[in-house]
């Protein structure tokens, strides 16, 4: 059982020692907000653990250390964007190589035709385009789907996250109906007119949804992973297929996060048949990427829209997108790491990760769980939410606060927004078992007023 009175008074020390450990940082931050909104680059910065951001000095392989001097086992790896690892030699290598070659002319280059291919083989989609995020990528598709269908809606799960897509920032109010989710910031118009919302793992829900039809298309992640990892109950996902196709509703796959899964992500782990599927980040090992692929039916009605003279006003494309650089990047990224058998090497660490974390669980009599998807793994406070709105309801800031202030004062940083950790190749048991015993340490702090 969770002392409360305790977690109060251990979160204030750990503050404090976070302070103490990062005076550099501390600096830096001050300085930042004379030019930076927020004193970070980017607003999600500042949900890192601690009362200001980290300053990274520099990252290799698992590992990173900040302008303090400090070391850290890295967990978050970017929130998947560095999952093959930091400073992949190959990859900054072939990157560096192309730079010298021409970063970006706005034409093709052989690099593409291999990276088309490797996609097609890995993921089973035949025809493929690429964009420079993930956001982009699924921007495009829901363009494409409502063109190739005349119909004006998507549909969502609740508490889904597919990037900064207006249509996409949404869940069910307690009536079932469409409304902003929390923290989203000036959608566009209201966003029941574009999007329907589902819970996971429902199919009648669904059904009732789809039965409309006027849904262009269905944006999923085959697993909830930006709510933290809710599994799909066996026959949803097959459910979801069937119900799609009988209503006539395109089926899409993101598997940005998802890749975790393995090489093909969960479209080949659970043989998913999507019409159009997204993969972002980690393809480019770090370098700003990302690539749809379409069904060889679709491609072929969308081939003619696409190259007529007014292609570039389509709301399709962008100049940096399908690069020399970022063709390169890809290339050399799915030739040298995400591989079948470093898959199973960071399977078995996420395995190990998870089974340390539930033997805390039993030594300290709390019923929290463990949720697995591949090399990524998580914790939760309660047993394993089934859909979004279950999992977004398990949310306890001031807990994940501290779990997450005390690994990274011990030298551990976890992926913020989630208790989850995603392995890289460069892990070792020895990292995992480091997760475990300052996880341990932590709730022993906390269930024991003699510490």
């Amino acid at each position: 059982m969770i002392n409360r009175n305790r977690l109060d008074e251990v979160l204030e020390i750990e503050e404090i020692l976070f302070e103490k450990l990062h005076p550099k940082s501390k600096i830096a931050t001050a300085s930042s907000f004379n030019t930076l909104v927020g004193g970070v680059p980017m607003p999600w910065m500042t949900r890192l653990p601690g009362s200001f951001p980290i300053h990274v000095r520099q990252a290799q392989g698992a590992m990173f250390t900040d302008i303090d001097d400090l070391d850290y086992i890295d967990f978050c790896l970017g929130d998947t964007g560095s999952m093959t690892g930091h400073g992949v030699k190959e990859i900054t290598e072939a990157i560096s190589a192309q730079m010298n070659k021409g970063a970006t002319t706005m034409l093709p280059t052989r690099d593409a035709n291999w990276v088309g291919e490797e996609l097609t083989r890995r993921f089973g989609l035949t025809k493929w385009q690429f964009a420079v995020s993930a956001t982009d990528a699924n921007r495009f598709v829901l363009r494409i789907a409502r063109h190739l269908t005349k119909r004006p809606k998507i549909l969502v799960h609740d508490w889904c996250y597919h990037g900064t897509v207006d249509e996409t920032l949404v869940i069910a109010d307690q009536h079932g109906q469409t409304i902003s989710r929390p923290g989203a910031i000036g959608p566009q118009i209201d966003p029941a007119l574009t999007t329907r919302v589902v819970p996971f793992n429902d199919l009648d829900a669904l059904e009732m949804q789809l039965a409309h039809r006027d849904v262009a298309c269905m944006l999923i992640e085959p697993a909830l992973t930006n709510i933290g990892i809710v599994l799909p109950a066996p026959g949803y996902l097959e459910g979801v297929r069937r119900l799609t196709t009988k209503y006539g509703t395109l089926l899409v796959v993101d598997e940005t996060h998802t890749i975790c899964a393995g090489a093909g992500g969960c479209t080949e782990l659970w043989n998913l048949k999507p019409d159009i599927l997204v993969i972002g980040k980690s393809i480019g090992g770090g370098f700003p990427v990302a690539a749809y692929g379409l069904s060889e039916d679709l491609a072929a009605q969308l081939s003619t829209k696409i190259i007529e003279h007014d292609v570039d006003v389509s709301g399709i494309g962008g100049t940096l997108a399908g690069s020399a650089l970022a063709m390169a990047a890809i290339k050399v990224t799915l030739t040298n790491c995400l591989l079948p058998e470093q898959f199973e090497k960071t399977r078995q660490l996420a395995t190990r990760w998870a089974s340390g974390v539930k033997k805390s669980f039993t030594d300290h009599n709390l019923d929290w769980s463990v949720q697995q998807l591949g090399c990524r793994a998580e914790y939760w406070f309660c047993a394993p939410p089934v859909n979004g709105a279950q999992a977004a309801a398990a949310s306890d800031p001031q807990l994940e606060s501290f779990m997450h202030l005390w690994a990274v004062n011990r030298g551990v940083l976890l992926t913020p927004f989630h208790n989850m950790a995603l392995m890289s190749p460069f892990h070792t048991t020895d990292d995992v078992d480091r997760h475990t015993q300052v996880f341990n340490a932590a709730l022993d702090t906390l269930t024991d007023w003699k510490l």
